[in-house]
């Protein structure tokens, strides 16, 4: 599959473009005042342990403090897992300084998340230094090739006899051959493996210096970030706008990837680098709740605090032949595009689909079996559960960074994200209660109402008679002035 990645850069901000065939695929940003935390190791401290919770509250010097789990921390006694029956004030006190890598940002209200078992990812390995074991990508299936990368990580992670032990160290480090890695000649991996342990070596030299809470080793910025893990793919060409963010990606391929060097261009173009292949546009179309499907039919997005709902319509699309075969058909469509909108979304956590009911079973399972595959091209795990006995589709998607709403956009001012505002006819009952409030409590001559044109328009108009009956029952004059700068649901009811 041809894919090919635009990068814009700016002082404020990078963007990275994942196109497909032609297609946005993927999304991300990073903003210079707000950089992704995650894979950044904190010496932190902990600043209140929660045993009903089996958590602690760490602080690594973010304005909210983050999150630890008793089932992230490693003992490191024995360099595992501690013990699921293990409370988290057995391992863990108030004040006590740790060190912990980030594995999700700060998302909406909650801090970042942690872990003890810190690993650090190079071109085709991840370092696991609190652990001796070797893993392989599962996304390597050739058995003769797992076992070659199997022995020679075990050989080359192996510390020569005759090293001098140094302060500090537990054993030989643990390392995870990545996807990348499939194939690539012994040398190489060889090559990676001393850059991480040197790498690891200067984490450990600047924590001994450190003091909480303090970052110690800060992951790749994103253009940097992106070569690195998206390298394994069959990316035809990398172009970016920017001559001086090209020389250092350049030079960081040369150093670690000498195979893509000759793929990085540099786009002088007048026209925006992101206008090509119409990303801008997607972008604005991806913070739209509606998304149109070819057929005529339409998907609806509702994000909120705890899951993201979908739901399957088939709007326009009325079919050649039956309405099973019309749902089936909008139903198909809508499974592949909803695999893309997660992913150009970035939408993580519980999602819920509810496609259009089906009765035929064959119909339910290509449906299922087509969402499926077109998850199989996303680099976030997914996994997908059965059709409930309600039609609906459970998703789970990891989600470790901010969503490209949450990312790009806040709540609405007026209606406080809620989207949806109280009517005209609404604030006036509301106004007319608040009246009825105030005479009852204080003295006054007269009352002046301030709100929104609108609702002041309704009061002079289709609620004139109910504003006169009021005037006559309080004993009180009632005069009404607009706010131009009120929101639709703002007023004061001031007593003169």
């Amino acid at each position: 599959m041809a894919e090919e990645i635009l990068i814009n850069v700016t002082p404020q901000e990078t963007r990275v473009a994942l196109i497909e065939n032609g297609v946005l695929q993927e999304v991300q940003i990073e903003r210079a005042r707000r950089r992704g935390l995650v894979g950044n190791i904190y010496l932190g401290r902990v600043t209140r342990v929660l045993p009903g919770m089996g958590a602690a509250f760490v602080d690594i010097g973010l304005s909210r403090t983050a999150f630890l789990h008793v089932s992230d921390i490693v003992d490191e006694g024995c360099a595992s897992q501690v013990e699921v029956a293990t409370t988290i004030d057995q391992v863990l006190r108030d004040g006590q300084d740790i060190l912990v890598q980030v594995t999700k940002d700060p998302l909406g209200s909650k801090g970042a998340r942690l872990t003890t078992r810190l690993c650090i990812a190079s071109r085709y390995l991840v370092l696991m230094p609190e652990t001796s074991s070797i893993g392989i990508s599962q996304r390597i299936e050739n058995e003769a090739e797992r076992n070659r990368l199997r022995e020679l990580l075990t050989r080359l992670a192996a510390p020569a006899p005759d090293a001098p032990a140094t302060a500090g160290d537990t054993g030989s480090c643990g390392y995870i051959a990545r996807t990348a890695a499939d194939g690539v000649a012994a040398d190489k991996i060889a090559t990676d493996v001393e850059f991480l342990q040197r790498l690891w070596q200067s984490v450990k030299a600047r924590l001994a210096d450190a003091s909480a809470p303090a970052l110690i080793h800060e992951d790749l910025p994103l253009a940097l970030r992106i070569i690195r893990d998206l390298s394994a793919r069959e990316v035809e060409s990398i172009r970016i706008d920017s001559r001086e963010s090209h020389a250092r990606l350049v030079d960081f391929t040369q150093r670690f990837m000498p195979e893509l060097t000759d793929r990085i261009e540099h786009y002088p173009g007048e026209r925006p680098i992101l206008d090509l292949y119409s990303v801008e546009d997607e972008i604005q179309r991806a913070l739209e709740r509606k998304v149109d499907l070819k057929s005529g039919g339409h998907l609806v997005f509702d994000q909120t605090e705890a899951m993201t709902t979908i739901d399957v319509n088939t709007g326009a699309f009325v079919g050649h032949r039956n309405l099973a075969e019309t749902i089936f058909k909008t139903n198909l469509e809508a499974a592949q595009a909803i695999a893309r909108q997660l992913r150009l979304r970035n939408l993580g956590g519980i999602i819920i689909v509810d496609f259009i009911d089906m009765d035929d079973a064959e119909h339910q399972r290509q449906v299922l079996r087509a969402l499926e595959r077109s998850l199989e091209r996303d680099y976030s795990k997914a996994s997908v559960s059965e059709l409930t006995s309600l039609g609906l589709v459970q998703i789970t998607r990891k989600r470790t960074r901010e969503s490209l709403e949450h990312v790009l956009c806040e709540n609405c001012p007026t209606c406080n994200g809620r989207g949806s505002i109280k009517t005209a006819e609404t604030v006036c009952y509301e106004i007319f209660r608040e009246i009825l409030r105030e005479v009852r409590q204080f003295d006054a001559t007269r009352l002046l109402v301030v709100a929104s044109r609108e609702v002041v328009d309704r009061l002079l108009d289709e609620e004139s008679t109910s504003v006169a009956e009021l005037e006559l029952f309080i004993k009180r004059p009632i005069k009404i002035q607009v706010e131009a700068a009120y929101a639709p649901e703002q007023f004061d009811v001031v007593l003169q």
